[in-house]
């Protein structure tokens, strides 16, 4: 008899569970998550109905993996440029509703008797908002375009940021059991230095890399190639003392960045899928249904702490960033719950044995009682605003709005600040990659010359190395001319000559430091004193080609920083490539539950969104070509939609239900091109004269004129002679209006198939 490993039998266990629940939580129209911690529960060791998972260790590794793509996938959304556009409400948001809800949770904690670990994890857990739940609610309920969508969008970044270093500091707070300052300090700064280090780094290579391999990468070798990078950086990160989903986040968060970002989302979407299913249906297998029964009373205190607490933690820290009170209130009333990062900091106290049994299954319980209040907080926000609208004194409200508007009144920085914001910038970018090289060298480059080359040698050679891989941020630390325009409005100024000494001064001093440190570490203090001279001396004299070399790598960092959105800007730039010569007609059917129907084509706004164009709606033994843009899609319509390759993918996967082509639309709708002459009657007239709708039952989809090519064009355009129509419609009716006078009536050219 063949032996089937048990890694096997629970993996088939596990999914075969996660695909029943999870289908059933999609017929009842509730978030998958939900469903995984059933299947959960169901094939745990605390249910016997049926069969259990036998190795729960190896289930563990493969959660963890869950947790890596996890987090690398939030990464891959997130990018340091959305954070960077988030800004001060959104930040000065998160920051509140994360104190407060850090300190509601310590203090529910010590009010149930709770040791002083579980009440800080607590506080963790509580803290973090569901980016998942968030967004699925906000889709359904079909808010996504709304004022205060955006600032909540703007928050789960910031969130999720916060989320990092919390891990990280409540790591270091369990291995130390104590509110050690010092230690916290260390780990902040720690943190800080490798998360600029790994961005700067990986910004400069990594879309390079990308971009000289594009040719070779398939979809296979990417997806292997990022998955490659993604455990690189976990590898990496847990070498240094950090977590593996931060190292997960880093990369991803990198990857974010370059041209192919969207394309390793889609390839990596399965794969995190698969492995989040796991992770997920891991986290319902350590509830104890018991354990819950038990405290009860701590799940229901908590759920309305969770609910109470960061509506108002949040609708407060909006108002206190000037946002208006109904956005404010809208994004307090949707951020109310708690869900994949809660489970993670829950995970992470019972993986260091820090925290009770009972914390993580109170946990799963809170997120899983907010997820299904999450809808209905975000349905009676507006009229809660409104009740509360009405009972609030007219001076709070003016005082409200007063402080709002002054609070989003732009700003102009002064020149020092330009300068001073510059100056920070580079030195601490600068200081950060010479420390880096200064270590690097000393670590892992000088063991190894000295064993090649000997002990003084090596010293020599390592010395040398290091100085050259320093010597362009040594520059740009010590010489470069920062905020040139900010720096000259104030030297034009006498009393700002002195400030301005001093800051060269202290920048000059800080690279001499630099350079100190890193001698001190091959030779004694003598000899690194006199090198550094000597250093200081060829960075001045060699000044001009430092500063050649130096601009090339930064050049090169901004190159590949900017690279999604100056390929994104030159695509806007380009011709479009769906011109309408290269559409093609199908046929789509109008589902009944399709969020569409009821709507007028002008509401959907089909043609704006994915470019394609309504041919003909068949309904019933009813034709109706060309449809007006009043007529509205009702239920077991069938379309015949106009338009490429891509615009028709698109569409489909909006309306998401293909049928075969139509059996006689095809007499009825076609896509030709005609000729315009002198004589045809459309010849001198506008789109709109012409009759083509009116008469032809006919849609004018693009022009040719000359070597200019319209795609959609506007009906107020002029039909001049020799231009060629691309017209979809009834061909007999339109082709008869393009006919010239005495002209033998002839077949329009067909669009190729």
């Amino acid at each position: 008899m063949i032996h089937l490993p048990n890694l096997i039998t629970d993996l088939a266990l596990i999914l075969g569970a996660a695909a029943v629940t999870t289908l059933i939580f999609k017929k009842l129209k509730q978030p998958l998550v939900l469903g995984y911690l059933i299947a959960g529960i169901l094939v745990g060791p605390y249910f016997d109905l049926f069969p259990t998972v036998q190795e729960k260790d190896n289930i563990q590794i493969w959660s963890e993996i869950g947790v890596i793509f996890l987090l690398f996938s939030l990464g891959l959304e997130f990018s340091f440029k959305k954070l960077m556009k988030v800004g001060g409400s959104a930040s000065i948001t998160a920051l509140v509703e994360v104190v407060v809800m850090l300190a509601f949770g310590y203090a529910t904690g010590k009010l149930l008797g709770w040791n002083t670990m579980d009440s800080i994890f607590l506080g963790g857990v509580l803290s973090i908002s569901s980016t998942t739940i968030i967004i699925r609610a906000f889709e359904e309920l079909g808010v996504k375009g709304q004022k205060f969508a955006g600032l909540v969008f703007g928050i789960l970044v910031v969130e999720d940021l916060i989320a990092i270093v919390l891990l990280v500091l409540l790591s270091t707070l369990a291995v130390s059991q104590q509110f050690a300052g010092t230690e916290m300090l260390i780990s902040v700064v720690k943190l800080v230095f490798f998360l600029i280090l790994w961005f700067i780094g990986g910004i400069f290579f990594i879309p390079t890399f990308l971009k000289k391999t594009k040719k070779l990468m398939s979809e296979e070798t990417l997806l292997v190639t990022s998955i490659a990078l993604c455990l690189l950086m976990v590898v990496l990160a847990t070498q240094v003392g950090f977590s593996a989903a931060l190292g997960a986040f880093i990369m991803g968060s990198i990857l974010a960045e370059t041209t192919q970002a969207e394309k390793i989302e889609h390839l990596v979407k399965s794969v995190k899928d698969l492995f989040g299913a796991i992770f997920f249906v891991s986290v319902g297998m350590l509830i104890d249904p018991e354990m819950l029964q038990r405290y009860l009373g701590p799940v229901i205190l908590i759920t309305v702490i969770t609910l109470v607490g960061k509506t108002l933690s949040t609708t407060l820290g909006a108002v206190l960033s000037g946002q208006p009170l109904k956005s404010s209130v809208q994004a307090g009333m949707s951020l109310a719950q708690i869900g994949e990062f809660s489970f993670i900091i829950a995970t992470l106290g019972l993986t260091l044995k820090v925290t009770s049994d009972f914390l993580y299954p109170i946990a799963v319980a809170v997120s899983a009682v907010t997820t299904f209040t999450t809808p209905y907080m975000i349905k009676v926000a507006e009229p809660f605003y409104g009740w509360l609208d009405k009972r609030l004194p007219e001076k709070w409200k003016t005082s409200l709005a007063r402080y709002s508007s002054g609070a989003q009144t732009i700003s102009q920085a002064s020149d020092w600040q330009v300068l001073l914001k510059g100056y920070l910038t580079n030195t601490v970018v600068c200081s950060v990659i010479l420390i880096a090289i200064g270590l690097l060298s000393s670590i892992y480059i000088l063991p190894k010359a000295n064993e090649l080359v000997g002990v003084r040698s090596g010293k020599i050679v390592t010395a040398v190395v290091t100085f050259l891989a320093m010597v362009p941020f040594l520059w740009a630390l010590a010489v470069r001319q920062v905020q040139g325009k900010a720096f000259s409005n104030l030297r034009s100024q006498n009393k700002y000559k002195g400030p301005l000494v001093l800051l060269r001064i202290a920048r000059i001093t800080l690279s001499v430091f630099l350079i100190g440190f890193m001698l001190g570490r091959f030779f004694s203090f003598g000899i690194a004193f006199t090198v550094t001279l000597l250093i200081v001396a060829v960075l001045i004299i060699f000044s001009r080609r430092i500063q050649v070399f130096y601009d090339r790598l930064e050049a090169r960092f901004f190159s590949n920083f900017n690279a999604r959105e100056a390929a994104a800007e030159a695509q806007k730039k380009k011709e479009p490539v769906l011109a309408p010569w290269d559409a093609h007609l199908a046929s789509f059917n109008v589902h009944a539950d399709w969020e569409g129907v009821g709507r007028t084509l002008e509401e959907l706004g089909l043609r704006e969104k994915y470019g394609v164009n309504i041919a003909l709606i068949e309904r019933g033994e009813r034709l109706i070509p060309i449809p007006p843009k009043s007529e509205r899609l009702y239920p077991g319509d069938r379309l015949q939609v106009i338009g490429t390759d891509e615009q028709i993918t698109a569409f489909r996967s909006y309306i998401d239900y293909h049928v075969p082509a139509l059996k006689h639309a095809r007499s009825e709708v076609e896509l030709r091109r005609y000729d315009v002459q002198s004589g045809s009657q459309v010849f001198g007239k506008t789109i709109r004269q012409s009759g083509i709708r009116e008469l032809a039952h006919s849609m004018v989809v693009g022009i040719e004129r000359g070597e200019e090519r319209i795609l959609n064009p506007v009906s107020d355009m002029m039909l001049e002679e020799g231009d060629v129509v691309w017209v979809v419609g009834n061909p007999r009716r339109t082709a008869a209006l393009f006919r010239t006078k005495g002209e033998a009536p002839r077949n329009a050219a067909r669009t190729p198939e």
